[in-house]
């Protein structure tokens, strides 16, 4: 993915709407790669799914607590991509406290196929979901993209590291436009 553009799709997301009355104030709204994406310089990482232990005890609360870091250094926004839907993503953020870091819901596992990282978890009963990665994404294009080590459908283990938030931020710290 490294000097390729993310793909264009559409997000299916929840949002917050005051004007909706009752214990579920959100509403369903589209968003595309180019509202997330275009004219901004993102931290994006996947992981295979909320709620799962090296995801909700790591690298979410971490990418969390950087968030200020990665603005310092030119980051404009941080997302949080899985293969889940919106309610579980938006639960999960609300779980885990999140306020600066941005989920997104990749339901169908559309955007992370077309990112070549769609893999089988059927072994841990997760069905389709994606690799753990990170990446650098300038105006729409990967500038440093950061891949756990070991890509395979049904892996027995969960490499962790390569996209950690410390690992990335080290990275852009040093102004390097290439990443492992």
């Amino acid at each position: 993915m490294l000097g390729k553009y993310v793909p264009s799709v559409t997000f299916r997301t929840r949002v917050r709407d005051e004007t909706i009355e009752g214990p579920n104030p959100f509403r369903w709204e589209d968003k595309t790669s180019d509202d997330y994406f275009k004219g901004k310089k993102v931290v994006l990482f996947s992981l295979p799914g909320a709620f799962t232990p090296t995801c909700s005890t790591y690298q979410l609360p971490d990418f969390e607590k950087l968030f200020a870091d990665f603005q310092a250094q030119g980051t404009d926004e941080i997302y949080c991509i899985s293969v889940n839907d919106a309610f579980v993503m938006n639960a999960w953020a609300k779980a885990q406290g999140i306020e600066n870091v941005k989920v997104l819901p990749d339901g169908s596992g559309e955007f992370t196929r077309k990112m070549g990282m769609l893999v089988a978890k059927d072994n841990l009963g997760f069905g389709m979901r994606s690799w753990r990665y990170g990446a650098i994404v300038n105006d729409g294009l990967v500038e440093q993209w950061f891949e756990e080590e070991g890509f395979s459908d049904n892996c027995e283990t969960d490499p962790y590291g390569v996209s950690s938030p410390q690992n990335i931020l080290e990275h852009l710290r040093a102004g390097q436009t290439a990443a492992a």
